[in-house]
C-alpha cells in the first residue's frame, strides 16, 4: 500500500480516519464491523499535501488569501474561492501521485471484473460530517465516473472542492486556516443502484428515538440527497420493526446512469414509476437492519445513505455508502400544504454539491 492510496479493506479502522478523512474513514470502520460497503480505496490526506506543494498551489492559495484582508465581504471571498479552484483545474497532478491513482483505480477495476469500473469519487476531508455538521455538504461528489484520465481529473475537482465559496467562507468567519483541514477522496466501485436513499435512526425533526425513518427513491440517490425530489418516506418502529406509515410520493426525478458522458445525472422520472412504491416489506426490512446495526455500533444517532443494487436477492444486504450522526433534529411544526419536514431534514443534512 503506498502513502497516496489507501484500500478500505487494508488499513485499520483506528487509522481510517486520520489518513482518509471523515466520510472515508468511517466506512472502513463500518467494512471492519461487517457491514457491506462497496469495495474502494482512499486518495489520502497526504496525497492532496504533496499535490499542492508539488504544483506550488501552497503558494498560490496563500496569496490569494493574504488578499483577502481581515475582513472580506462574500463577494470578494467567492471570488477568491473561483480563482483557488480554477487553479487546481489547471494544474497537473505529479505522476508520483497520479500513477499509484491510475494502477489502484485499475486494481478496482480488475477486482470487478469490468473495465473501466464505474466509480463514485467523494471528498473526504477531515472536518467533514462532524458531529456538528459544519461542513456537512460542503464539498464535492461525483459518480458514475468511468476511466483513468476522468478518475484523475474527479480527484484534483475534490480536492479543489476545499475552495468552494462556501467552504472558504466557513473558514474564513471561523479563524480556521485550510491547513488545519486537509481532504482526502474516496473512490469507491459505483453500485448500479435499483433504488437508493438516506435513512436515520431517529427521526430527523421531532427526534423521537423509536423509529427509523427511511427516504427512497428510484435509481441513484443523488436527486434524494439534492432535494430534487420528493421521496417515499417510511417511519419504522425500533423495537417491533412494523412499518408505522409509509407515503408513496409523486417522483418527478430519478438520477441514472448516462453512457455517452459516464456520469450519473438527474432526469425526468418515467410516469410508470413516479407513483410507485419503491420498497417492499423485505427491503424496508433490510435497510432498517442496517441502520439500526451502524447505531449500535457507533452508539449514536446516525443517518445514513444505502443503495440497493439492482441485481440484490431477498435476504441479502443493502449497501451503505455513507454514514454519519445525526445532526438536523428541530422541534416538530405544523406542516403546509406541499411541505415535507423530513425530506427538508435530508436536504439540509445530506446537500452535497454530491
Amino acid at each position: 500500500m503506498s502513502d497516496v492510496v489507501v484500500w478500505l479493506d487494508a488499513v485499520e479502522p483506528s487509522e481510517a480516519t486520520a489518513v482518509a478523512g471523515a466520510k472515508m474513514g468511517r466506512l472502513s470502520e463500518l467494512r471492519a464491523a461487517g457491514v457491506t460497503v462497496p469495495d474502494g480505496f482512499s486518495v489520502s490526506i497526504d496525497a492532496y499535501r504533496r499535490h499542492v506543494e508539488l504544483s506550488g498551489l501552497d503558494v498560490f492559495i496563500d496569496e490569494v488569501l493574504a488578499g483577502l484582508g481581515s475582513d472580506p465581504g462574500l463577494e470578494a471571498v467567492e471570488e477568491a474561492a473561483f480563482r483557488i479552484r480554477a487553479e487546481f483545474e489547471l494544474r497537473p497532478v505529479a505522476d508520483e501521485i497520479a500513477d499509484p491513482i491510475v494502477e489502484a483505480y485499475e486494481e478496482l477495476s480488475a477486482r470487478s471484473v469490468e473495465v473501466n469500473v464505474p466509480v463514485a469519487v467523494r471528498s473526504s476531508a477531515t472536518g467533514e460530517d462532524a458531529g456538528d455538521a459544519s461542513f456537512a455538504g460542503i464539498f464535492d461528489t461525483y459518480l458514475g465516473i468511468s476511466g483513468p484520465v476522468r478518475v484523475i481529473e474527479a480527484v484534483r475537482s475534490c480536492w479543489g472542492s476545499l475552495f468552494t465559496g462556501r467552504a472558504l467562507d466557513y473558514r474564513q468567519r471561523r479563524g480556521v486556516s485550510h491547513l488545519d483541514m486537509p481532504i482526502a477522496v474516496g473512490v469507491i466501485k459505483l453500485v448500479h443502484a435499483r433504488s437508493s436513499g438516506v435513512a436515520f435512526s431517529v427521526h430527523p425533526v421531532s427526534g423521537k428515538a423509536d423509529r427509523v425513518v427511511v427516504e427512497a427513491n428510484w435509481g441513484w440517490g443523488e436527486a434524494v440527497v439534492q432535494g430534487l425530489v420528493t421521496p417515499d418516506h417510511v417511519e419504522i418502529g425500533k423495537t417491533d420493526r412494523r412499518v408505522l406509515r409509509y407515503d408513496v410520493a409523486h417522483k418527478t426525478v430519478v438520477s441514472v446512469f448516462d453512457y455517452t458522458i459516464g456520469r450519473v445525472v438527474e432526469t425526468e422520472m418515467p410516469t410508470r414509476l413516479a407513483d410507485q412504491q419503491v420498497l417492499d416489506d423485505e427491503q424496508v426490512a433490510a435497510i432498517t437492519e442496517a441502520v439500526v446495526a451502524i447505531e449500535e455500533h457507533y452508539g449514536y444517532p446516525v443517518d445514513v445513505e444505502w443503495v440497493i443494487d439492482r441485481h440484490r436477492r431477498p435476504g441479502d444486504p443493502v449497501s451503505i455508502v455513507q454514514t454519519r450522526p445525526v445532526t438536523v433534529v428541530a422541534p416538530a411544526a405544523p406542516a403546509a400544504a406541499g411541505w415535507n419536514p423530513v425530506a427538508m431534514a435530508t436536504k439540509y443534512a445530506f446537500h452535497t454539491g454530491s
